[in-house]
């Protein structure tokens, strides 16, 4: 397994395992503990992270396929998504929730996209089944267990450290993909500068650095 698909899949095992511990109490954290928060609120933010999402991600994936630079537009699509769970930790009203999910729906619209460009051009050959499924599992089973583990914080300690938690790992899934963009950056300097070397004109008569 190649580097790059190594850190693609620890990066999310954090960032999706992260967000699983919100899953199970978000509802309830809405319909308990802000101003005009209900079931059906909660209901009307999911909807709007997914609309927005849909919206931005189709029409982006277009740009994705083009750009030379899909390390340092993953990094920025997740470090936007990462700042949600901090801004639950603040909220007191649904608004914020509301913003909060257009927010993550941004972020997931910009990484999500390119994330599976870098995924898919990286999959190592004759390898493919079984490095899909590896992620499968690990991130099924991480959230699930964060799943698990994000209700009893919520419930012993409280909806605010649960948040605190998500965003920590959020952050450290950010860290892992600028291990990846430092990589990636690195790679293109050098082949600029061997491209720029091998394609100096010298004049006649010159010798040739």
């Amino acid at each position: 397994m190649n580097r790059t698909i190594k850190l693609l899949m620890i990066a999310d095992i954090f960032f999706l395992t992260g967000f699983g511990l919100i899953s199970p109490i978000l509802a309830i954290y809405i319909k308990d503990n802000l101003a005009g928060g209900t079931i059906f609120t909660a209901g009307l933010a999911s909807a709007l992270f997914l609309v927005t999402k849909s919206a931005i991600q189709l029409p982006f994936s277009k740009y994705v396929d083009k750009s030379d630079d899909k390390v340092r537009l993953l990094v920025i699509g997740t470090v936007v998504a990462s700042t949600v769970p901090f801004i639950y930790i603040f909220a007191d009203n649904i608004i914020y929730v509301y913003a909060a999910e257009i927010i993550a729906g941004i972020g997931a619209g910009f990484s999500f996209p390119t994330w599976l460009g870098l995924w898919s051009t990286n999959l190592d050959k004759g390898h493919e089944s079984y490095e899909w499924s590896l992620y499968s599992t690990l991130t099924g089973v991480g959230t699930a267990a964060t799943a698990a583990i994000g209700a009893a914080i919520s419930e012993f300690i409280g909806f605010k450290y649960t948040f605190l938690f998500v965003g920590v790992m959020a952050l450290a899934s950010c860290f892992i993909l600028f291990q990846l963009e430092t990589a990636d950056t690195k790679k293109r300097k050098k082949t600029d500068y061997k491209y720029a070397h091998e394609k100096t004109p010298t004049e006649p008569g010159l010798p040739v650095a």
